[in-house]
This record gives structure tokens, sequence and C-alpha cells, in this order.
């Protein structure tokens, strides 16, 4: 070989070894996005169709990441009002009542299409219907939020004056005090405390307020802000944990095996009971179209909020919630 051509063959080879050397440029990928999630309530069964979206990628499809916060402090109304935080999940009233006080939150997607609040009796103790609660001790976590505005839409649905009963402040002990016998009746959650008295000896008879009058209940909220500057995040959320709610729907079995993840001390629980809490939940999701909010519903909210004077005028709850930004079927 020629010492051109030895010359040649080194410059080549030390060309192709230099490109080897210079490091490649990584694939840009898309950012994640971290989304504080306030709740309303500890790690619960109840919150399954949100674990099922993290547990199987949903939202991780959607660039987001969730970050659940139980912290009872937080008030994720006043958060996403203020544009502090994107996203709360809250009860239909709350938002009503907010908008009254001119904060601009925003109802997105209807969780719970059934009013969950109920009143729970004795089996024994004669009461079944609205009625027969007049003249008896019925005990309350306490006089304002969802509980005590179902109870009074209850009266209200069946005709009834609020002072039909004694309503006695017990917090949130329904169960201990129905066992204890020191109330007569107690306002739950239907899909919770009734099946904790029954695993404990207590057959009960329930009055569902969702029986007697169609409410707006608990959902997704986030604010104008948001909805103006980012709607695509608003469709995001709402797509990932729609497919989360599909998913515990159509396998409930696989939910809760995924809700042992999130909820300690879940697999060691009296898990009969909690499965039951969670198919009851369920019934109260999938009564009608999943995530649309019903007009409806808010009417009757509005109407029943303006009975007991907790807001002064009606609102354009056209603007109190919306269905524009949910997954088109």
């Amino acid at each position: 070989m020629t010492q051109k051509r030895i010359l040649a063959a080194c410059t080549l080879a030390l060309t192709a070894f230099l490109a080897a050397c210079v490091p490649v440029a990584a694939t840009p990928t898309a950012s994640v996005r971290t989304i504080r999630l306030p709740m309303g309530y500890i790690p619960n069964v109840q919150y399954a169709p949100f674990y099922m979206a993290v547990e199987r990628g949903y939202f991780e499809d959607e660039g987001l990441t969730i970050d659940f916060d139980y912290s009872f402090e937080t008030d994720g109304i006043q958060l996403v009002a203020a544009n502090e935080l994107p996203f709360t999940l809250a009860s239909a009233e709350q938002v009503v009542l907010a908008r009254a006080q001119g904060l601009p939150v925003v109802y997105v997607m209807n969780w719970w299409n059934d009013f969950p609040v109920a009143v729970v009796a004795p089996a024994a103790g004669g009461i079944r219907v609205p009625a027969d609660l007049a003249g008896k001790r019925v005990g309350i976590p306490i006089l304002s939020g969802a509980s005590y505005i179902g109870y009074r839409a209850l009266l209200d649905a069946a005709g009834l004056p609020p002072d039909v009963a004694r309503l006695d402040v017990i917090g949130f002990t329904q169960v201990e005090a129905m066992l204890a016998g020191t109330v007569d009746a107690a306002v739950v959650y239907a899909n919770n405390e009734p099946f904790q008295l029954e695993a404990q000896g207590m057959p009960v008879n329930l009055i569902r307020v969702a029986d007697y009058v169609s409410l707006a209940s608990n959902g997704l909220v986030t604010n104008e802000a948001t909805l103006a500057s980012d709607p695509d995040l608003v469709r995001a959320m709402l797509r990932a944990t729609m497919r989360g709610l599909e998913d515990v729907l159509a396998d409930p079995e696989a939910a809760f095996t995924v809700c042992e993840s999130y909820v300690e001390g879940l697999a060691q629980a009296d898990t009969s009971v909690q499965k039951k809490v969670l198919e009851a939940s369920m019934r109260f999701w999938d009564s009608g179209p999943l995530g649309i909010s019903e007009p409806e519903a808010w009417e009757n909210m509005q109407r029943v909020l303006l009975g007991m004077g907790l807001i002064q005028a009606p609102l354009d709850l056209n603007r109190a919630y919306t269905n524009e930004y949910l997954p088109q079927p």
C-alpha cells in the first residue's frame, strides 16, 4: 500500500472514531405536569376511578402526574378559585355557594350521578319514609355541607318543615351513635355507614335523598382562568379520569385490588364491607350518563339553597357548570 493510501485510510479511521465519540443529542420528550388534587377526604375505595387512572397510566398518557392531597385543612374550592390549583373534587352545592360569592369556579365533570346523602335508621325502629322522622332524634355531623343540605332537600321534597325532627350535631360518629341508641336516625352517606352498621349486627332502613329529589352532586371542578388559558389541560384531565371511571365500572374486582395500593390497611381490613362500599358507590356513579351534568339537578340544588337562605338570588347556572370539555363518545 502506498504512503498516500495509508494516510487516507488512517484519516477515514480517525474520522469514524471521532464521529463515534460525539454524543448523540437525546430525543426531546414531552414534559410531565404534576397536578395536586384536593380530594376532600381520606384515602378511600370511593376514589377508585382516580387510582385506576393512575395505575393504568391514563394520566401519564396525557402528560400528567397526580399528587393526591388528602389534607383536611386544604380548601380546594378556595385554592382553585384563586387559580393556585387547576382542579379540585367538590360537591355541587359548594360550587353554587362559591359562585354566589363571586368566586370563578366551574364544575366540569359529573362524577356522582345521584346525590349520596341518606338517612339511616334501625330496621326495628319503624322509620321507613321521611314522614316517620316526625318527633325523632336525628344525628348529623355538622349543620353545613352536603349532609345538611341533602337532609334539608329530603324534607323539602317530602313536604316536611325543617323542624319536623330534633337535629343533634354528633360529628362524624353516626355509627357509634346509632349503635349506642343516642339517636333514632342519622344523616349518612348511603354508600358507607349503612354497611358498617349491618356488619356490626344492626339491620337498617335507608331513606335516600336521591329517591326523592335529583340534586347535582360530587364532581371535578376547575376555574374560569384555566378554561380560558389551558382548555387542553382540562380535556386531558377529564379524558384520563373518565377512562379510570369506565374501567372501575367494568371490573370492580380489579379496581378493588388497585385500591389496596392507595388505601393503607385495606388489604387487612374487612374487605366484605369495603367491597360493598365500592359497589354501592358505583351505583351512584352509574345511574345516568357518565360525566354529564343534568340541568334539572342543578336547578333543584339552587332551589334548595335559596330556600335555606344560603344564597340570596338565583345565579346563572350556565356559568357554574359545563359539559363542553368531556370526551366525545
